[in-house]
């Protein structure tokens, strides 16, 4: 065979080169886009591996998922000195042994959370309004401005009778009137118009037009007082989620010309449908919280419960549920039992929800943490406890969360007696407003500060009742923080110093309520008083970054450091209830059987 010689084509040797560098620069930006982002993704990965634990583990969303789990039941009504703040940091949890959520979630991919960490602080829901116990499932939406500058009483209600029934307390069975603990008002625009809607201790769920007072539909009567707050659902329907002291916590529809009861959850019902005990009590007193067609609510029978609401419209346009109620879990453990040597452990704060972690808290002084990351995934999921604190002290407030995922939690300091020295030693030791960090559940306290000394006494009587009925308010860099004993404190919420404190008479136990720079304070005198906070942005700090010492602010008494005060109105008796605030009008109730419009 004879081969051809080869010979050199000057132009022919150009066109290849050409193509063959073609070739190379499009090879290399293949590469590019198929290689070196891995690569960018797995440094990244391993230097969030470096890195703090996140809170929460990576999940999938919750979206409108239908699995869930067994159905369990329900039923349709057919069927210290003064100013003592103390850093606690070295504080153990006290706690069994516990599983912590520590992976950090992709940043390939932004997380779906059940409550994203952006919404902290900012209003919640699809409509406009305040819809459940401090606006948001983290607890820290307090309302739509502007407050009025000199407000008066704009209107009152009821026009004749006060709001008052019969109920029975510690044996005896007394007169209650008004609204109390923690009474706040939902707020909610609906069929042209912006409702007020409201439980009391008259024992009704009462619906009002924001403007004028006048009922908008009849008041729908349960079978015992009201205390708590009433959650709106977030998602448009006309639906209102309450509980009474007559046992049952129910769904209300609000859309006809009168009231319907759609269902209804017994607290007696807790052993038949988890066999859970029932401890202490029968009422609801937490405000529920609504996301995705799943209710989460706690009950004074020391369970907590999610709930699947299946809501629709009928033919007709009219809501409707079909609830199941998922899971029931018992709010203690035997190692809370041991400790606080009783059985008050009902749940009577309103649950927090930050990422996927659902928040609580018990008269036992137990702080808990679940992870409901898989709710909804299948049949076989059940929550899981992700962490544990024990404060010593009894938790009625409601759990604060910060966009960081700290806690801020309120402490009564009442088991006095021998029987509870453990109990008594340990929530002097940790203190009564604490924050907490959840992502170091051996040693979660950031920083806390003591309510040990009523009124000043020198020295402390430790045999009186102090400590938070009140739930903290988160507003910029400060926690406001309203005690038993009368005091009103300015509270750094980084580094834990009190900025400035003012004494009121008596027991506060209306939660503060911070709207465009204003504090308001209810008091057990009956007044609403109103503070510029403006000027607050934390504790001066001095050259070691310390904030001011509590000691040093408690001797200045009245001065600059202290929020003037704006104006203060007097209603008819104590208020043991929380404002709201909504477009330039205050609502409230006091315990003399009014409830009051403010402009």
């Amino acid at each position: 065979m004879r081969f051809r010689p080869l010979t050199f084509n000057k132009k022919s040797f150009i066109r290849a080169g050409v193509l063959a560098f073609g070739l190379l620069v499009i090879l290399a930006l293949i590469l590019s886009f198929l290689v070196l982002p891995g690569d960018r993704s797995s440094e990244d990965s391993a230097s969030e591996g470096s890195a703090s634990e996140d809170r929460t583990p990576e999940v999938s969303a919750p979206g409108d998922s239908t699995s869930r789990g067994s159905t369990l039941g329900g039923s349709t009504p057919e069927d210290n000195p003064a100013s003592t703040n103390q850093s606690t940091a070295s504080i153990p949890a006290s706690s069994p042994s516990i599983s912590s959520t520590t992976q950090a979630p992709s940043t390939t991919q932004p997380p779906d959370y059940w409550v994203d960490p952006s919404s902290v602080s900012q209003p919640w829901g699809e409509v406009s309004g305040l819809l459940t116990f401090r606006g948001s499932p983290t607890r820290n939406y307090y309302g739509q401005g502007p407050i009025p500058e000199s407000p008066t009483i704009a209107w009152s209600y009821p026009s004749q009778a006060p709001m008052c029934s019969q109920s029975s307390w510690m044996g005896s069975t007394v007169e209650w009137c008004g609204t109390g603990w923690t009474g706040q008002p939902a707020v909610v625009s609906y069929s042209g118009r912006t409702w007020v809607i409201f439980g009391a201790y008259d024992g009704a769920v009462h619906f009002l037009d924001a403007e004028t007072g006048e009922q908008i539909l009849p008041s729908f009567q349960t079978d015992d007082l009201i205390k708590g707050s009433v959650t709106v659902d977030p998602n448009g329907y006309p639906l209102i989620y309450i509980g009474s002291r007559d046992n049952n916590f129910r769904i209300i529809a609000f859309d006809g010309e009168e009231p319907r009861e759609l269902w209804r959850m017994n607290a007696y019902n807790v052993e038949q449908l988890s066999g859970n005990r029932l401890y202490w009590n029968d009422d609801w007193d937490s405000s529920a919280l609504v996301i995705d067609d799943y209710l989460f609510e706690g009950g004074e029978n020391s369970s907590f419960y999610i709930v699947k609401l299946n809501r629709s419209y009928d033919d007709s346009g009219l809501a409707r549920v079909s609830p199941e109620i998922l899971h029931v879990f018992p709010g203690w453990d035997d190692q809370l039992l041991e400790d606080i040597a009783d059985e008050e452990i009902s749940i009577e704060s309103s649950a927090a929800i930050f990422k996927n972690t659902l928040y609580f808290a018990n008269s036992g002084g137990l702080v808990q943490g679940w992870d409901i990351s898989g709710l909804g995934s299948d049949d076989s999921w059940q929550p899981e406890r992700v962490f544990r604190f024990w404060t010593g002290g009894d938790v009625d407030a409601s759990i604060v969360v910060d966009e960081e995922g700290m806690l801020y939690v309120g402490v009564e300091r009442e088991r006095l007696g021998e029987k509870y020295a453990k109990a008594r030693a340990r929530t002097e030791e940790v203190g009564q407003i604490i924050k907490l960090d959840p992502s170091r559940p051996d040693n979660p306290v950031v920083w806390s500060v003591k309510d040990l000394n009523p009124l000043a006494a020198n020295p402390p009587d430790l045999r009186t009742q102090t400590g938070l009925w009140a739930t903290p308010a988160l507003y910029g860099e400060m926690i406001y923080a309203a005690t038993h004993t009368g005091r009103l404190l300015g509270i750094d919420r980084d580094t834990g110093a009190i900025c400035w404190e003012i004494q009121l008479d008596g027991f506060l136990w209306g939660s503060p309520v911070v709207v465009d720079d204003v504090l308001l304070q209810g008091d057990v005198e009956g007044a609403l008083r109103a503070y510029d906070v403006s000027g607050d942005a934390g504790c001066e700090k001095d050259a070691a970054g310390e904030g001011n010492s509590t000691a040093a602010t408690s001797q200045l008494g009245p001065s600059q450091l202290q929020p003037p005060q704006l104006w203060s109105v007097p209603l008819g008796w104590r208020i043991e209830s929380t404002p709201a605030v909504w477009g330039g009008t205050i609502f409230l109730g006091d315990r003399n059987g009014r409830f009051y419009a403010l402009k």
